[in-house]
């Protein structure tokens, strides 16, 4: 049986204020037992530190419910911020087409 995945859509920008937002999404999406989790950045324009640190929380909750968390339709600046912290070997990062 495949894990159905469930794909969040934030948009704008991904600061302390909307990661804390997302967060909060993603903690009602875990309660509802929607453990395998896509965030599609294609609608984020800009990613900060604390958007960074609320995608590290959301990881640590979502692996506590052994579910899997993937990131795609990174922009350049998304990527370059994961690439220069090492975080991008620590998320999945789901290949841009």
């Amino acid at each position: 049986m495949v894990s159905e995945i469930t794909v969040v859509q934030p948009t704008g920008l991904l600061d302390s204020v909307n990661g804390n937002k997302l967060r909060r999404e993603i903690g009602d999406l875990i309660n509802s037992q929607a453990i395998h989790i896509l965030i599609d950045f294609q609608n984020i324009d800009f990613m900060d530190s604390s958007g960074l640190s609320s995608l590290v929380m959301i990881l640590k909750s979502v692996k506590e419910v052994n579910g899997s968390l993937r990131l795609g339709n990174l922009n350049e600046q998304i990527r370059m911020l994961l690439q220069l912290t090492a975080m991008d070997s620590i998320f999945q990062i789901e290949p841009t087409p």
